[in-house]
């Protein structure tokens, strides 16, 4: 079953056609990466998801309900973080949530026990500060817990970790790692590596359609080249494996970094062997050797070009 569905989705902004005809499904129990440049028109999808934005044309169904503009008929399946989310900075965190809870019509109790869940959950269970004291990284988490106070079926994140550092953004991938036996998660980014860190499902948005779509495994197969690195122990040694007549129509694509040396072929087998035979005729000994798989990164540059 897909929790989210959209199909043949379009939008124009002063004559700019930001989403052309996009088509993309969200399987449930999936962490959903929404890859794209900024600008490509990832937010823009999200707020026509939520029923904030009137699209030109398209369907879209949130656990096959439709969705309508200005209706929000299907936004009780939905938690939404938004990439800046905004609190009352005089509020700590247990109020805070004691005020959602009331909002959407939960008992105290109930409140209170799932405000100690989610708390827990995102690391702020001690956190006695308001949060206008909060650092970006500390109200990305609250953000979070607010997101899933009531049970979600999909949680959104738009570019949940693109202004966070290192230790904050760990924080965060951390956390939607956690809640995706039970939450399926769609969050959008342009950070290539936390895709490949945490998502099982993958989408690449470019000039207003999905370009590269499914499973990271799909996506790597069908769209990637595999690479194979050698490093030598000396320029030298470099040197003379370049220069054998067999390595020279390799030569062509191939990177150099130091003593390093990637060789790119979508057919790896066949390299191997013509690797493998040089270098035991020209009496060579890497340091290193490895097949490397295509990044998102390589991905994603081959795939916009």
């Amino acid at each position: 079953m897909n929790v989210l569905t959209i199909q043949g989705l379009s939008k124009t902004f002063g004559g700019q056609k930001i989403l052309d005809n996009l088509d993309m499904a969200v399987p449930e129990g999936s962490v959903f990466g929404f890859i794209g440049q900024n600008g490509a028109g990832k937010t823009t999808t999200m707020k026509m998801v939520l029923g904030l934005l009137r699209p030109d044309q398209g369907e879209i169904s949130v656990c096959n309900e439709p969705v309508h503009f200005g209706q929000t008929k299907t936004n009780p399946y939905i938690g939404y973080l938004p990439d800046v989310p905004e609190f009352y900075d005089y509020m700590a965190p247990a109020r805070y949530l004691a005020l959602c809870g009331e909002i959407v019509g939960l008992s105290k109790a109930e409140t209170q026990r799932r405000s100690e869940e989610l708390l827990f959950l995102v690391g702020l269970s001690n956190t006695k500060k308001t949060i206008g004291g909060f650092s970006r990284g500390m109200k990305q988490r609250l953000g979070i817990a607010q997101a899933l106070f009531t049970r979600p079926k999909l949680l959104i994140c738009d570019e949940p970790t693109s202004a966070l550092d290192p230790v904050g953004r760990k924080e965060i991938l951390d956390i939607l790692r956690k809640i995706s036996g039970t939450t399926t998660v769609l969050f959008s980014t342009h950070i290539l590596s936390d895709v490949e860190r945490i998502c099982d499902h993958a989408a690449l948005l470019n000039q207003g359609k999905i370009v590269v779509g499914g499973t990271l495994s799909e996506i790597k197969a069908l769209h990637g080249h595999e690479s194979l690195l050698l490093e030598f122990s000396t320029d030298d040694a470099l040197h003379t494996f370049k220069s054998q007549v067999a390595i020279q129509p390799l030569l062509d694509t191939a990177e150099e970094k130091g003593n390093e040396i990637v060789l790119h072929s979508p057919e790896m087998e066949k390299v191997q062997h013509t690797v493998f035979r040089v270098l035991a005729e020209a009496a060579l000994c890497p340091v290193k050797i490895e097949v490397l798989e295509p990044s998102l990164e390589s991905l994603f540059l081959e795939v916009i070009r």
